[in-house]
């Protein structure tokens, strides 16, 4: 890996889930608070499995502690849902890879906003990789990709299609809907509703706070 001199070196690297394994590994003392913290995960990650409705209750908390309105939280909480039952019916239908998810999801959103994920994360002044899009967009932004994603939804389910090529076609018909009423009501309006808005601020008063 590039060193501050500019060259590069062998380095110890790990992800994830291999640090939460080292850690479980280490016998002093000092690492017991973080794996009781991760026997907590662990454990409400089981309750969740049990009663969905627990993750939904913790999505809102967590959202709630960053600074998001609790109207906005309705409706993203709201998308998710919607957002996993399409998901889970283009893996009923032979789209099981998060690749093919990532090509559907773009067609779905360049016919409701014009622009596809990535480019409208730019457009939002969104850099890192794990900001979310969905976190950084308005309320009729979330609106608009619940109705884009219900569509696909019900029009898969309709037409029975299987696999990438036909789901891709669902995705844009699907879109194309919400597209047409994201049009109409600009029209009616007057006013954009793709939006360079973003909470990003909510991040960085968290920051501060942090560091307050």
């Amino acid at each position: 890996m590039p060193a501050s001199d500019g060259k590069y070196y062998d380095t110890d690297c790990a992800n994830t889930k291999t640090l939460f394994r080292i850690i479980q590994s280490v016998p002093s003392p000092k690492a017991e608070p973080f794996k009781q913290w991760l026997a907590q995960v662990g454990y409400e990650r089981i309750q969740e499995i049990e009663n969905p409705e627990l993750a939904q209750n913790r999505v809102k908390e967590y959202y709630e502690l960053k600074g998001y309105p609790k109207e906005w939280i309705e409706k993203r909480i709201r998308g998710i849902a919607i957002r996993q039952e399409l998901t889970d019916e283009w893996k009923n239908r032979g789209v099981n890879d998060e690749r093919d998810f990532g090509i559907l999801t773009n067609e779905i959103s360049k016919a409701t906003f014009g622009k596809t994920v990535q480019e409208y994360k730019q457009f939002k002044g969104l850099q890192k990789k794990n900001q979310n899009l969905r976190d950084h967009m308005t309320d009729w932004e979330l609106i608009l990709n619940m109705i884009g994603e219900k569509a696909t939804t019900d029009i898969t389910i309709a037409k029975d299609l299987e696999g990438l090529d036909e789901c891709e076609e669902s995705a844009q018909e699907g879109g194309k809907i919400a597209g047409n009423t994201r049009k109409e009501l600009e029209q009616k309006t007057g006013k954009s509703l793709v939006s360079e808005a973003n909470f990003l601020s909510l991040q960085e008063k968290k920051r501060i706070g942090k560091k307050g």
